[in-house]
């Protein structure tokens, strides 16, 4: 396949660059592409749930094997050797210390497994390796970028290719892990001591959405700029941007490709050695009899949960299954790549604003100057005015405070012109009588000019403004404005920075401060009420992981507040929480068993399977539990036994207690 003749068609066989479909209601809007995500997401889990999985063979339980003989390295056997276990003249070395506890942890049987209990036998279970073969696919194309530069991707073919297959395997990413995570609810995974299995899995599910956050803030086209000037109002109203800057591209960048990877790729790996460690959760039960009270059946369930799986097994080949899911990921992005490829509108620059729009530039420079523009008026981490600050019990971004000091009128009409000053002949006066002019006096100009520039009027490119009393402002803004055409003003608010030029806070503050940065967006359905977070450009799905987050934005009364921006950030926070926290919580944890979708998961599945078969005895069951009498036993799940319709096993007339 000739990687260049796929790169050359940059909008892909299917132009998705297309102005986007919406679907209205209530008072929600959302993209179709959006949709059409989210519903394949459905399609293929429920799929996954009642699709057949392919046969394998499977081998009996370790009582039904014969004496002296060893299945499978399921649990690890045969087991390190006591050199290994530091049991000889070593034992008291720390690096002996440290491999025995590694071996007893982690034995190479279960961390390359060549059984799994039979009951393993869904396509739910296969969505787990398909994110990390996603990830894998998303991180190699990754280093393809990189390997060109931040730029690369928008000014070359195969860079814009190497980005459009970054994109999908991200969004493949994304939704596998979500219906990972959807499987691992239904089954109910946290049991058997498991919780920090789910919790390391949530964690890094969070960390993904944060890492693919941060890839976005570093795309520098139209999309990123708006994205980072809307997240901004929520990481300020609860005082993180005071230290984590959503439009200082150069920030986001070394979280995107250092920092965030690091952790998540270290997450995943605990979570996967979690899962090999403690191994898949047994089977749910189809009911909660047995014999005891509900309190004494509640801990014998535990305990089951908890114990090793001692029944069938199945053959299972985790390099074989890791490699085949690498593959159709591989081919899946590529081919998305090539036909659907991945959007890329041009970022807006000060330049662009001046030239499309300069009567807005020119009225937008006034509010700047009379202190009555948002940046003006916004509050920390900018200065010291309470405009945009929001509360809720305290304000956070009062106490992390200015950190990131920004004078409007100074910032981005003063300091510059000074700069040009010079060599601008009457710019100098005119800056000379502003300075000079009390802080009333400067105010009351740049009122009388932001009346007046209403009826301006363009004169081969030259503003002129109506008379009124607004003194040295009109040659001043006129000098800005072509400043501003020529491309002198992008470059001197991004040279007003330390060493690197990668902090985009000031010209961004600048645009966002008037009409045509949000007509713009409003232009491209990126704005707040039309779920411009989530949305991409074009039509392309862009970021449903972030539905929760959006949606407060969409629902009164949080849609009409003050303080929004914090009140979303807090309950998608506690929302969070409450994911961690399932297995704790009476109730939430009790919602598999009461919606029995693990019953498609593991509908080929009988626990009664799981045993021997029944032998004649006098009162003692032959499971891990007992059976007297009329009282059913318990299989090697730890479960109740179960016939074929789900009911409890009957005793047999020797007063067996398991049956078959």
């Amino acid at each position: 396949m000739n990687i260049h003749a796929l790169a050359n068609t940059s909008s892909g066989v299917i132009n998705l660059d297309q102005p986007g479909s919406y679907w209205h209601w209530s008072v929600f809007t959302v993209s179709v592409a959006n949709l059409a995500l989210i519903l394949v997401m459905v399609i293929i889990f429920a799929v996954a749930l009642v699709l057949p999985f392919p046969k394998a063979r499977t081998y009996p339980g370790e009582d039904e094997l014969p004496a002296g003989t060893t299945r499978g390295t399921l649990a690890g056997s045969p087991g390190p050797s006591r050199a290994d276990l530091g049991e000889d003249q070593d034992k008291d070395m720390w690096t002996s210390r440290l491999r025995r506890r590694a071996l007893r942890l982690l034995p190479p049987g279960k961390l390359l497994p060549d059984r799994q209990p039979a009951y393993v036998a869904s396509w739910v279970y296969v969505f787990g390796v398909a994110s990390l073969a996603a990830l894998g696919v998303a991180i190699v194309s990754g280093f393809a970028i990189a390997v060109g530069g931040a730029d690369w991707w928008h000014t070359n073919p195969v860079g814009h290719f190497f980005n459009s297959l970054h994109l999908w395997s991200v969004e493949l990413f994304m939704a596998l892990l979500v219906i990972h995570l959807w499987g691992k609810f239904w089954m109910a995974a946290w049991r058997g001591r498991r919780a920090m299995t789910w919790i390391t899995g949530v964690v890094a599910f969070m960390a993904s959405v944060v890492e693919c956050f941060s890839g976005y803030l570093t795309q520098q086209n139209f999309d990123s700029q708006w994205i980072s000037t809307s997240a901004k109002d929520a990481f300020n109203s609860v005082g993180v941007g005071a230290f984590w800057n959503a439009m200082n591209f150069g920030q986001m960048l070394l979280w995107h490709v250092v920092l965030v990877p690091i952790v998540l790729i270290a997450i995943v790996g605990a979570h996967v050695l979690l899962v090999r460690v403690r191994g898949v959760s047994h089977p749910l039960p189809r009911h909660l009899g047995g014999p005891g009270s509900r309190k004494e059946r509640r801990k014998a369930r535990k305990a089951a949960d908890a114990a090793p799986w001692r029944g069938r097994t199945r053959r299972y080949d985790i390099i074989k299954e890791g490699t085949i899911a690498s593959v159709v990921i591989l081919v899946l992005t590529i081919a998305m790549a090539w036909v659907l490829s991945s959007p890329d509108v041009p970022s807006i620059t000060v330049q662009n604003w001046a030239r499309v729009a300069p009567a807005d530039f020119l009225a937008t420079a006034a509010t700047e100057l009379n202190g009555t523009s948002e940046t003006a008026t916004y509050g920390p981490p900018y200065n010291n005015a309470t405009g945009t600050t929001q509360s809720l019990l305290f304000a956070p971004a009062v106490i992390t405070g200015v950190t990131q000091p920004i004078n409007g009128a100074n910032d981005f009409v003063v300091s510059p012109l000074s700069k040009v000053a010079p060599t601008t002949p009457g710019l100098s006066a005119a800056l000379a009588r502003w300075n000079a002019a009390t802080p009333a006096q400067q105010v009351a100009w740049a009122n009388a000019y932001l009346k007046a520039v209403t009826h301006v009027k363009f004169v081969n490119g030259t503003p002129v403004i109506p008379p009124a009393a607004d003194g040295p402002v009109p040659a001043m803004l006129a000098t800005e404005l072509t400043m501003a055409r020529g491309g002198a003003l992008d470059a001197d608010l991004l040279a007003q920075r330390d060493f690197y030029g990668t902090n985009f806070t000031k010209p961004l503050l600048f645009m966002e401060d008037g009409a045509y940065f949000a007509d713009r967006a409003t232009a491209e359905h990126l704005s707040g009420e039309q779920w411009g977070v989530m949305n991409e450009t074009g039509s392309y799905p862009g970021q449903p992981w972030l539905w929760l987050y959006t949606l407060w934005y969409q629902v009164r009364p949080f849609s009409n507040s003050d303080n929004v921006d914090m009140l979303a950030i807090y309950l998608t926070g506690l929302a969070t929480i409450l994911l961690l926290a399932i297995p704790f919580i009476p109730g939430l944890r009790d919602i598999p068993r009461w919606i029995p979708v693990h019953r498609l998961i593991y509908r080929n599945w009988e626990p009664a399977t799981a045993g021997p078969t029944a032998t004649p005895s006098t009162g003692t069951g032959t499971g891990t539990g007992t059976g007297t009498g009329s009282t059913p036993g318990t299989g090697h799940d730890g479960h109740p036994d179960t016939g074929p319709s789900g009911q409890t096993g009957r005793p047999d007339t020797a007063g067996t207690g398991s049956a078959r």
